[in-house]
């Protein structure tokens, strides 16, 4: 029998978000530093809603991933964290597993037949077996989790930082790590990932952009600007922000979602030109 998430009352919800990370009007200034240096030189790539689907408003997304025709999504706070399976088109919910109430679920991907689910700040992974989501095992990591993602050979985990760290996914040894930077500078609040077409695309926590990352060297190769995608009137509050990237490698659709959110978009990247955009806007 499916069992779903417990809903909070608006200002239990308020004091929770208060609690997470940093302090939102810190985050809004980093945030807006970010973008306006990020944007003085480099046009970003735009978008084109190819669909929209429905999505549960409740679901507090920390990851998503496409896997043989089925999204796959893991919702955060702590008492409230779930593990599901959606239907793409219908946003239905077919298989949902609720998360130990000692953890803050966080970053998802897949792995053979397994996911595997970060933890927030208890350094704990956990791997299910996909078909049936029976817990198989846990494994341990330094630091915080945040987005997980996986290339041919590594899970690709971020944790807030500018910092991308690679995993044996049988091990679960840490192999290397890169630094994401744009133009020398750190780029920080690295969030939800997802590996396409031999880059990792991540999520800027409490931006509208979507950062192209090199996984050999960790430069940005590019950015994907989705503002105006959710409109500001449609959400719940400051923390329904953009979270969630899921690729179809099979028909080549992408999807992208966010915290609180009512809808999945299926996107189709539209580039942008090729000449800079100058400094000063002259």
């Amino acid at each position: 029998m499916l069992r779903r998430s417990v809903v909070q009352d608006p200002e239990s919800w308020q004091l929770k978000s208060s609690r997470m990370r940093i302090s939102f009007s810190l985050r809004r200034v980093v945030a807006a530093i970010f973008l306006l240096a990020s944007s003085a030189v480099h046009a970003a790539d735009n978008y084109r809603i190819v669909h929209s689907y429905p999505h549960d408003q409740h679901a507090f997304t920390q990851g998503l991933v496409f896997v043989d025709g089925h999204l796959y999504e893991s919702t955060g706070i702590q008492g409230q964290s779930t593990l599901r399976e959606e239907a793409p088109e219908t946003g239905r919910i077919l298989r949902m597993q609720l998360v130990s109430d000692k953890y803050f679920a966080e970053g998802l991907t897949d792995w053979k037949s397994t996911l595997i689910q970060l933890t927030w700040q208890s350094h704990i992974a956990l791997v299910y077996d996909r078909a049936t989501f029976r817990l198989l095992r846990t494994f341990h990591y330094d630091g915080e989790g945040w987005g997980l993602t996986h290339d041919a050979k590594s899970l690709i985990l971020s944790d807030g930082t500018a910092t991308l760290r690679f995993f044996d996914p049988e091990t679960f040894r840490q192999l290397r790590r890169v630094t994401v930077k744009d133009r020398g500078k750190p780029v920080t609040y690295l969030n939800e990932l997802e590996f396409i077409h031999g880059e990792i695309y991540a999520n800027v926590w409490h931006t509208d952009r979507i950062a192209r990352i090199s996984p050999a060297n960790g430069l940005v190769l590019g950015w994907i600007d989705l503002k105006g995608l959710m409109p500001r009137d449609q959400l719940s509050g400051d923390e329904a922000v953009l979270n969630g990237i899921a690729y179809d490698s099979q028909r080549n659709r992408l999807f992208v979602t966010g915290k609180l959110w009512p809808r999945v978009f299926e996107i189709a990247i539209v580039p942008a030109k090729s000449k800079l955009i100058p400094r000063h806007g002259k």
